[in-house]
């Protein structure tokens, strides 16, 4: 049975996921349909590539993954099918699939050029379930497009190292349903740079100079529940993605508010970890 999963921007408010997923089953009869989010927020690059990136190594090998995020073809933006990992990938080759191929070279990547035989004012439902029809079928990715090298690179959007090797500077690529905020510092990049020193991460007026493992780390257990300091509790770890996140101890962003709207940290704000 063929995966097929969906990840855009288009929310749910209005018809175009269900236009998808209704123009899949009509492609592959017997395809299971998993969404991975609709609700990006729109044409962000860095948000869609984090999310993605971290869910489709839960799915089996084989899966098909569709994003629909900026995805119009222009003259500067072609549409690619790649294969990375064992998952297929369809979509704009507007600089996603470079972030989530960061660490991996595809095994094969082609440009899709089937659109003259469709009609592509609504590519991914247009040609990207066309697309992933044919891959579903055990279709060759040369017969849907040629082949090409790299997909288009997005820069400026990694850590930088301070020339002492004293500073990691980053910025926020992502806050989540609870308000957290999550760093493009990974763990791997802390500890390389870090090297086992002591540190101060700096975010607009906040400062933390730990990370626990776990948030239930920031409680004091050992004392009375009605005598433990938890609220607003402010917490630095590293989420199961491996990204340094800030946030707040069960933080509600609709009520008590959040480490987004309580630090006032908001998407590409920059953060600093120094270290002594």
């Amino acid at each position: 049975m063929p995966i097929v999963s969906l990840t855009t921007d288009f929310g749910e408010k209005d018809y175009s996921v269900s236009a998808i997923k209704a123009s899949l089953h009509i492609e592959i009869p017997e395809a299971r349909v998993i969404d991975v989010s609709h609700q990006i927020s729109p044409f962000n690059h860095t948000e869609a590539s984090y999310i993605l990136k971290n869910a489709y190594t839960a799915f089996p090998k084989g899966s098909i993954h569709v994003l629909g995020v900026d995805s119009e073809r222009t003259q500067e933006v072609s549409h690619v099918a790649m294969l990375l990992n064992g998952h297929y990938f369809i979509g704009a080759d507007n600089g996603v699939f470079s972030l989530i191929a960061e660490e991996t070279q595809p095994e094969k990547i082609v440009e899709i050029n089937i659109h003259q035989n469709l009609v592509s004012s609504f590519p991914v439902l247009d040609v990207f379930v066309k697309v992933a029809g044919h891959l579903a079928r055990n279709g060759q990715l040369e017969v849907i497009g040629k082949t090409i090298q790299n997909v288009k690179k997005v820069t400026g959007l990694n850590p930088v190292v301070a020339p002492e090797g004293n500073a990691l500077m980053g910025s926020i690529i992502y806050i989540d349903n609870y308000g957290n905020v999550v760093t493009n510092i990974t763990k791997k990049q802390f500890q390389e740079v870090g090297k086992s020193r002591d540190f101060t991460i700096f975010a607009r007026t906040e400062k933390f100079h730990k990370i626990v493992n776990h948030y239930s780390e920031a409680i004091d257990f050992s004392l009375p529940a009605g005598k433990r300091d938890e609220d607003g509790k402010k917490i630095a770890l590293f989420n199961t993605a491996g990204h340094l996140e800030l946030a707040i101890y069960k933080s509600n962003p609709l009520t008590v508010g959040s480490a987004h709207s309580l630090f006032g940290l908001d998407y590409r704000d920059p953060i600093t970890i120094e270290f002594y």
